[in-house]
């Protein structure tokens, strides 16, 4: 019989093929023989305690004009699927929050979600990283704008993130003389009511933003992609623009994976992406990672083959 995959995702139609990690892996399991139902965060529910969802089958194409294809809408209890990937994007909202409710609900009754909807809600992408003090550069998460003033002015140099965001949205280098911080500290905290994340600016960053793909805690390759930023730019995201080559892991790259791996497993977060500047940690991203085929690309070997072998 073939194994089930179910995968919920912002719209398909909408992502930009020749990047998504998620077109990857669906390509990767469906090269295996998997069965593939997609579905879009609303059209998960539950009825008493059990979860369903109005599930289409799904082909998938390594096209960058014609990437998928789908069928008509089943209504499906969610234990009938072997597998979910839960790939829903950041902004981290409550909306996200009650999905991971009802794909705990499936989790519950045998179905296996990656990654796990409880790890999911504990793991902030951004301050998640606190768990780690070993692992971090000098970084601050408040709301209070008086308190952020007083780490901008020790550490001279900082990035200001909100915790909530992705590929590089809102986020700036500030100093304590810039012109603009009042209105940036007032607009991102929203007059001290929204923690925000500050940190020490890591000039190292021109050498790359490093994203380390891991999977069950450990490196699934041994190289990163080192994401560049443009000139005149201090976000290296690659929907900020920047530029990726992939570099072997340092000793200092294995050493950070070593130290946050026991908790990854330990939450289920079995599909991570590390973001390291330096010998820093800046970010674990656990939603939705991405760069397996800037990766694939780079070292020749199917990065998302690997992921799919691990679930099987």
């Amino acid at each position: 019989m073939k194994q089930k995959m179910g995968v919920v995702m912002d719209p398909i139609q909408h992502i930009l093929p020749n990047h998504d990690g998620t077109l990857t892996l669906l390509l990767a399991a469906q090269a295996r023989g998997w069965e593939l139902f997609y579905m879009e965060p609303g059209d998960l529910y539950a009825e008493n305690a059990s979860a369903y969802g109005m599930v289409r089958p799904l082909t998938v194409f390594d096209d960058e004009q014609h990437w998928f294809d789908c069928g008509l809408v089943e209504y499906l209890p969610l234990n009938e699927l072997d597998v979910i990937l839960m790939r829903k994007d950041p902004p981290f909202t409550m909306d996200y929050v009650y999905l991971t409710y009802l794909l705990e609900l499936a989790e519950k009754q045998g179905t296996r979600v990656l990654n796990s909807p409880s790890g999911l809600r504990d793991a902030n992408e951004k301050a998640f990283i606190l768990s780690f003090p070993t692992c971090i550069a000098p970084t601050l998460v408040s709301a209070n704008q008086a308190v952020i003033r007083q780490f901008i002015a020790r550490e001279q140099e900082v990035i200001l993130k909100p915790l909530d965001g992705m590929g590089g949205a809102s986020i700036f280098y500030v100093t304590p003389e810039d012109k603009n911080l009042s209105v940036i500290l007032e607009n991102m905290t929203q007059k001290n009511h929204k923690q925000i994340m500050a940190q020490r600016y890591l000039p190292e960053i021109r050498q790359g933003d490093k994203r380390i793909i891991l999977v069950n805690g450990e490196p699934i390759v041994p190289y990163a992609l080192a994401r560049m930023p443009q000139q005149n730019e201090i976000r290296a995201n690659m929907a900020a623009g920047g530029k990726g080559h992939c570099v072997p892991l340092s000793a200092r790259d294995q050493w950070l994976c070593q130290q946050i791996a026991p908790v990854l497993r330990q939450k289920g977060l079995f599909l991570v992406g590390l973001d390291v500047i330096g010998d820093y940690i800046t970010e674990i991203n656990v939603t939705s990672p991405t760069c397996m085929r800037e990766i694939s690309d780079g070292i020749g070997v199917n990065v998302s083959n690997l992921i799919i072998e691990k679930i099987s």
